[in-house]
């Protein structure tokens, strides 16, 4: 099987572009407080044995499992039965930022990287089930977002 991927600049209205816009905010905060909590994590495993200062010392306890996208998709899920800001948002999204995040605190642990830096704005968001009959005549579909127009310089892939 190969899979292609094909780029297409989408025409939203206003009200999409609201809620693009919304999505991005949301993915942004998702991603940024799971670094905090992985960024928590490793400073709290990193201070002395021997001297431990109240003021800039992170206490979470010695047997919190390590944040990974397991973890964190736990509690996303558990998280959007309380907050109404990330149920407007597709789950498979969030769940995408969250394995970014992950890939790159893997790439930090394998290659040697300094820490992922905190998001100030989002550029993309992936969907990756994608609706039947999603592809209309120089329109195109997206959960949540409904029929968005785009400028097609090349048909469809079959």
């Amino acid at each position: 099987m190969i899979t292609l991927t094909y780029q297409y600049k989408l025409k939203p209205t206003q009200h999409q572009k609201a809620e693009i816009n919304h999505i991005f905010d949301v993915c942004k905060s998702v991603y940024n407080y799971a670094l905090r909590g992985g960024k928590d994590w490793f400073n709290s495993r990193k201070s002395s044995i021997s001297s431990c200062s109240i003021i800039s010392e992170y206490i979470i306890p010695a047997d919190a499992p390590y944040p990974n996208y397991n973890h964190q998709a736990k509690n996303l899920t558990i998280a959007k039965k309380t907050n109404p800001r990330l149920k407007s948002v597709n789950a498979q999204v969030l769940q995408q930022t969250l394995k970014q995040l992950d890939r790159a605190f893997s790439e930090m642990k394998s290659l040697g990287k300094d820490f992922p830096r905190f998001k100030k704005r989002m550029r993309s968001f992936v969907f990756l089930a994608m609706l039947k009959n999603c592809l209309g005549c120089g329109r195109f579909k997206l959960p949540k977002l409904g029929w968005i127009k785009l400028k097609q310089s090349r048909l469809y892939p079959e």
